[in-house]
């Protein structure tokens, strides 16, 4: 024996020594004995063992073979880097100001990018309430407690670990973990990975490992409550994990599953001292024991919870607290004795500067020979009120509208979690069982429907309640023309944000949120209509306080009355209170903001029919269509760029009339006509009726070159690129069921075959049709180098185009995009729920995990109209 541990069978390495050719969602042949078993369980399956047919999937000894790094000055090329020499200088100016005399994190920190880590899972918890990521070999490694504020520490004490017991002996004890770290070296590291497999499928996960010599399998499915149109539950801070066991042998087992938690995240301030814990027992018509983590600090203190469900088959036990920083003897020893921790009663004493403490809870069950047995856990977490990074104002988090705001709901979210989990499966499996037996739909599609829901709650999410007394017009009225000061569905379902990605740290960026969008509108549209109440009443406000933009060095506003703002602010700072975080552009003369917010009204009434809605936007659309106006600035009914980049690709530059903006432009007077017809507004249905026409004609005059729309209309050497996103409005207009008759805006015939012209070039001149659309791409079949983002891949961009070849017709060319990016990103990058932005052909990607992709449930929204 080494420090207390027993010597049991080791695993043969001949039956599975290589794991590389797993299935993630393919539609290749299983590889691996285990999975070809206990796939098409699970899920819909719940009476078979197992994991769904369909998701990610991974073998836990799997190695990436391509690394990439994020994009950095040192990527730019020297003439691009020459024409932002001012940017740059400036930038480091600002970022030095920012971080070494204010101590803040910068928005964009391009100095400290986020290295590919290929280790993500999904995460657990629902929205707004913080989330832990778990890695798909088992590690906690990614935390976002304090609101949007990401840390990426793997706590290496935050483990799952069996123990088998044979006739009161203990036969067997494993740390189901594949690492072999440094501290707790009493315990057995070192499980074989390839003897287990990860199998994701949003809000859903589950692990299957074979334990070696053994005859006994282990499932462990993590759920978290991610439910649509439910906005109780999916806002909950829990995940639940059921351990199924199978016991295969001739001969009964006693076994047992122990989880142990650090008090903390792994950062410095685990060690502040103060943080202790304690044991709790909730008895209702369910009877659950665990241990509370109180971590004590002065701002954003919190409470986590690890707990198991007491039934006929299972005990509980407990550690209270332990030292993971010496070798772990005593807690290992404990548990490989009996089977059973100690289960001391009382609080710890509260930790010392420098200490660290965590806790472990054990659920024991018998398992009769060639049966099963399960066994449940729950870990919780509550910090019920939030300061941002200004501490200026205290905000209670939503799900405390149904367990309190005093810091004592751990227990109840606990005991609610454990008592309720297979509810919440059941919804969960009736929201997607239609999608995933729709034999129809490719089976990668489904893994990438469902998984890149992930970041709706790992995007830095926050949902908070609004006191009554709030009033988001600041009293306004002669400015906001009926804009209610407390909209219903704020009061009824709180306010809603999420970053434009865990890189780019501002909240609900609307650019990109017009992508994204399609993901709260279908599945949480009380969500989406709130946050569009929250845009409209910023757009009615004005900060004349001056600032300099980066990109330009020029003072200008912060937000300017009658445009929609970039974003609603820094998680660092005070959202809602400081809008437009983002100052490289002033983003007051950019071309799409504006004409996002009108058609995403007009999107959001066609798919909810909330009349008092449109009603209520109405003024607002109108009044940021004036300020829009202006850009016409030779009245042909057709907007013109300003020659810089000035819209969502805010590092490719534009001129005159172009195929993004222009296309976006006609799309939102098609929509405000619309919107004038069903609201009676004879004399506003007359006025765009009129610039509909004559923007029309211009448009396909200027820019319409007889395969495609060119990029722009400047004559510069670039102007006739094939841009992907060229058919964003066509987008949009279908997406509103508009686009036929009075309310056609774009020619069929020159839509069918601008995306076939995209088809061929973009997408599969590039990479041999693998990797997704680049975003520009020469008429000859050459990538558009002409700016930083020309010849990037846009993973969002992509399944939006998709969507748009499905929404006319080409499905099959939809699908084949779409599938290039996904397997990219999933497969073959190793960025499992870390979607970037954006990744080139070779070398570098750009932004991990990102706002934009969520746009792929606007192509479940494009094959749910062909279906209808």
């Amino acid at each position: 024996m080494r420090g207390g541990r027993a010597e049991w069978a080791k695993p043969s390495r001949g039956q599975w020594s290589v794991c590389g050719d797993r299935e993630m969602g393919s539609k290749e042949p299983q590889s691996n004995e285990l999975m070809l078993k206990y796939v098409g369980g699970g899920g819909c399956c719940p009476d078979k063992p197992g994991v769904p047919s369909f998701g990610w999937r991974i073998c836990l000894a799997h190695e990436f073979t391509e690394r990439r790094k994020p994009f950095e000055a040192t990527d730019v090329s020297l003439s691009h880097m020459i024409s932002h020499l001012g940017l740059g200088i400036r930038y480091l100016k600002w970022w030095y100001r920012k971080t070494r005399i204010e101590k803040k994190a910068p928005f964009i920190d391009t100095f400290n990018s986020i290295p590919l880590r290929q280790i993500y899972g999904a995460p657990l918890g629902g929205f707004g309430g913080g989330t832990i990521t778990r890695g798909w070999r088992g590690e906690f490694c990614r935390w976002q407690l304090n609101p949007g504020m990401y840390t990426y520490d793997t706590v290496i004490e935050n483990q799952f670990t069996v123990c088998l017991r044979k006739n009161g002996t203990t036969v067997y004890q494993q740390v189901l973990s594949v690492e072999r770290p440094h501290k707790l070296q009493s315990w057995n590291w070192g499980y074989c990975g390839e003897y287990a497999f990860y199998h994701a499928l949003y809000p859903r996960a589950w692990t299957i490992y074979n334990l070696p010599g053994q005859n006994v399998t282990l499932t462990c499915r993590q759920i978290s409550p991610i439910i649509p149109h439910n906005y109780m539950d999916t806002s909950l801070p829990v995940g639940v994990f059921v351990w199924e066991i199978e016991n295969q042998n001739e001969h009964d087992l006693e076994v047992s599953l122990m989880f142990t938690l650090r008090n903390g995240t792994g950062t410095k301030d685990d060690q502040r001292g103060g943080h202790w814990n304690e044991p709790f027992h909730l008895d209702k018509e369910e009877s659950i024991s665990g241990v509370l983590l109180h971590h004590c600090t002065p701002v954003n203190g919190y409470t986590m919870a690890i707990s198991a469900k007491h039934t006929q088959s299972a005990t509980i036990s407990h550690q209270t607290d332990f030292n993971p920083n010496d070798l772990g003897q005593d807690i290992w020893t404990d548990l490989l004795q009996d089977g059973k921790l100690d289960s001391p009663p009382g609080k710890s004493k509260p930790t010392e500067k420098g200490q660290i403490t965590a806790a472990a809870v054990a659920a024991t069950c018998s398992v009769p020979a060639k049966s099963q047995g399960v066994v449940e856990f729950c870990l919780a977490w509550d910090m019920p009120k939030i300061y941002f990074g200004s501490g200026e104002k205290e905000h209670a988090r939503w799900y405390t509208r149904f367990f309190g705001t005093h810091g004592e709901a751990a227990p109840a979210l606990s005991h609610y979690s454990l008592a309720n989990y297979k509810q919440w499966e059941q919804k969960i499996d009736d929201w997607q069982r239609p999608i995933l037996e729709n034999h129809q739909l490719p089976d990668w599609y489904k893994s990438a429907l469902f998984n890149e829901l992930y970041f709706l709650s790992d995007g830095g999410t926050i949902w908070i309640q609004v006191p009554d007394d709030l009033n988001i017009t600041n009293d306004f009225s002669n400015q906001t023309a009926g804009l209610p000061p407390l909209p219903k569905v704020l009061k009824e379902y709180g306010r809603f944000a999420y970053l434009e990605g865990q890189e780019y740290r501002m909240y609900n960026t609307y650019d990109v949120h017009f992508y994204a969008s399609f993901a709260l509108i279908m599945l949480w549209p009380k969500l989406e209509i709130s946050l569009q109440y929250d845009i409209a009443a910023v757009v009615m406000k004005e900060d004349c306080t001056q600032r300099i933009h980066l990109m330009t060095g020029r003072l200008a506003k912060v937000n300017t009355l009658n445009v929609v703002p970039h974003d609603i602010g820094d998680p660092d700072d005070e959202p809602w209170e400081r809008v437009n975080a983002y100052l490289i552009h002033d983003t007051a003369d950019w071309k799409d903001l504006n004409l996002k917010f009108v058609l995403q009204v007009y999107r959001d009434y066609y798919l909810t029919d909330d009349g008092t809605y449109l009603e209520d936007m109405w003024p607002v659309c109108q009044a940021v269509m004036e300020s829009e106006l202006k850009f016409d600035t030779d009245g042909d009914g057709l907007i013109e760029n300003s020659g810089y980049a000035d819209q969502t690709y805010d590092g490719w530059a534009v001129t005159g009339p172009s195929a993004y903006c222009g296309g976006l432009w006609l799309a939102s007077v098609c929509a405000m006509c619309k919107m004038a017809e069903i609201l009676k507004k004879d004399d506003e249905y007359k006025k765009y009726q009129d610039i509909l026409k004559r923007g029309k004609e211009a448009f396909e005059r200027l820019l319409w070159n007889g395969k495609y729309y060119n990029y722009d209309s400047s004559k510069k050497c670039y102007s006739n690129s094939v841009m992907s996103d060229q058919c964003a409005g066509q987008w949009f207009v279908r997406a509103c069921g508009l686009g036929d008759g009075e309310y056609e805006v774009f020619p069929k015939s020159h839509i069918q075959c601008a995306l076939k012209t995209i088809f061929e070039l973009n997408v599969m001149s590039f990479a041999n049709g693998l990797m997704g659309a680049v975003n520009g791409m020469r008429p000859d079949g050459t990538i558009d180098t002409s700016s930083v983002q020309s010849d990037e891949v846009w993973t969002g961009v992509v399944y939006g185009l998709a969507a748009t070849m499905i929404q006319e017709g080409l499905v099959n060319e939809g699908f084949k995009t779409a599938e290039g990016a996904y397997r990219t990103v999933w497969e073959r990058l190793g960025m499992a729920f870390q979607t970037p932005e954006a990744y080139c052909k070779k070398n570098v990607y750009r932004s991990l995990a990102y706002m934009r992709p969520l746009s792929i449930w606007s192509m479940q929204l494009a094959l749910n109209k062909i279906h209808n």
